[in-house]
């Protein structure tokens, strides 16, 4: 289970801001529409791989570095600058083939020259993962990698993760495999290859690591018959998808209304009332300077241009609710949550609906946290306001139950084991949520005795 830990804070602050300390070496993004985007533009080449759809997890870590890397099992992460720097959805449908190709070779797990110390820190690693919520209203804080003590995570995967050229060859023959059985061409693949190799001459020291291209090191053989086996794709010269690429534009200029210099963003994304990504950016960068009125106008515009996209109407929730104006976030965030049946998005309409303080509305809170946590139960922010609903209720028991849950997501073993362990004193034994309480403490107590051992 990937584990997330969250940081609570008293005050409501700009949701797609990264909280920093020295103990927090990276998060993992997590949003709705970038969810939605990932698995129509990547779920044919998971199947291509055989292994389920379900079980394969992609991630987008909060990382400028323009980087893509796999950690053990079935993840694949993507940095933030990864998307931010491609062209279009092709070229990360080609880095995700690649890495793909690492996964079902077990390349992590059987690489040469790694020690089992080291093996043990990764392990730990991926079971610290940490997902941040672009649309929820707690912000969320994390490591990839708490338990590696003074050595930063990233070094730590950087230094990992520096594939070998055989593994290379391996993860390019596997890639031209998953294109070819889910018919997208292999073209994104090489441009996103030699856009990596020219940034790395124009902006990287000879000893930098850290980047695509020092992690996976690339032969002029080894390029020109990953070239040939493309070219031959019957999907080599197929445009991309339209729609698919105007999805991809809209959730890399959200990203980078997000993470990018404010003041730089509104340069670069001009005041077009017609385009969607200029808009999206637009409006990120004005909430985040606080400019409420700036950042509504933009809102509006693309309201105007789809009144009915779940995304929108998500984003003008979030600012009405984050500028201290919760009761009026309730429309375009309820409309949200049914458009988009996301389980994130219904997360922060049920934290909505708690901001206002009215009792009136915990009964519908209740009812909409209760359905995102049984289609994704591994959600941080509906369990936490579920069990402040629960508290004021008077319903100690599944208050405890439900803090349980978020410390078990959030690795806090003993906390869970502690929290559990009161909830089972106030459940009926002979029900399901006894029975969850008591798979969390057990759970928990095995983990504490094998870090004991």
């Amino acid at each position: 289970m990937i584990r997330r830990f969250w940081l609570l804070i008293s005050s409501l602050l700009i949701s797609l801001m990264i909280l920093h300390s020295a103990a927090f070496a990276q998060e993992i993004l997590q949003d709705a529409e970038t969810d939605a985007l990932l698995k129509k533009a990547l779920s044919p080449l998971v199947a291509a791989t055989g292994l389920r759809t379900g079980d394969v997890k992609i991630l987008i870590v909060n990382d400028p570095e323009i980087n893509a890397f796999v950690a053990g099992g079935q993840m694949v992460f993507i940095n933030s600058g990864t998307l931010m720097v491609a062209d279009n959805v092709n070229q990360i449908q080609g880095v995700v083939a690649h890495e793909l190709g690492h996964v079902t070779a077990g390349h992590v797990v059987n690489s040469t020259g790694i020690s089992e110390a080291s093996k043990i820190g990764l392990a730990a690693m991926i079971l610290q993962v940490v997902l941040v919520p672009l649309s929820a209203l707690v912000p969320v804080a994390g490591p990839l990698g708490m338990m590696l003590g003074g050595i930063g995570s990233q070094v730590a995967v950087q230094h990992y993760l520096a594939y070998t050229r055989t593994q290379e060859a391996s993860a390019d023959a596997a890639a031209v495999k998953f294109l070819r059985k889910s018919d997208i061409s292999g073209r994104g693949i090489l441009e996103f290859f030699n856009k990596i190799r020219r940034e790395e001459h124009r902006l990287m020291s000879s000893d930098s690591d850290g980047s695509f291209a020092s992690d996976h090191p690339m032969t002029a053989d080894r390029e020109m018959m990953l070239k040939g086996d493309l070219e031959n794709l019957p999907a080599w010269n197929r445009p991309i998808d339209p729609d698919l690429q105007q999805q991809f534009l809209r959730v890399r200029a959200k990203l980078i209304g997000y993470i990018s210099d404010p003041h730089q963003v509104l340069k670069d994304y001009p005041d077009d009332p017609h385009n969607i990504p200029d808009l999206y950016a637009r409006a990120y960068a004005w909430h985040r300077l606080s400019y409420f009125d700036k950042s509504m106008d933009e809102v509006q515009k693309l309201l105007t241009l789809k009144p009915k996209d779940p995304y929108f109407l998500e984003i003008k929730g979030q600012i009405l609710l984050e500028s201290g104006h919760p009761d009026e976030a309730l429309a375009p965030l309820r409309e949200a949550t049914a458009l988009s049946q996301s389980p994130l998005i219904a997360a922060s309409f049920g934290h909505a609906l708690m901001a206002t303080e009215n009792p009136a509305h915990y009964a519908e809170a209740k009812h909409v946290l209760t359905v995102a946590v049984d289609h994704e139960e591994d959600n941080p922010l509906a369990w936490f306001v579920l069990g402040t609903i629960y508290d004021r209720e008077g319903d100690v028991a599944h208050a405890n139950l439900a803090t349980a849950e978020r410390y078990s997501l959030s690795g806090q073993t003993t906390l869970a084991m502690d929290a559990a362990d009161m909830a089972l004193k106030g459940l009926d034994p002979n029900t399901a949520d006894w029975r969850r309480a008591n798979d969390i403490a057990i759970t928990a107590r095995h983990a504490l005795e094998r870090k004991k051992k």
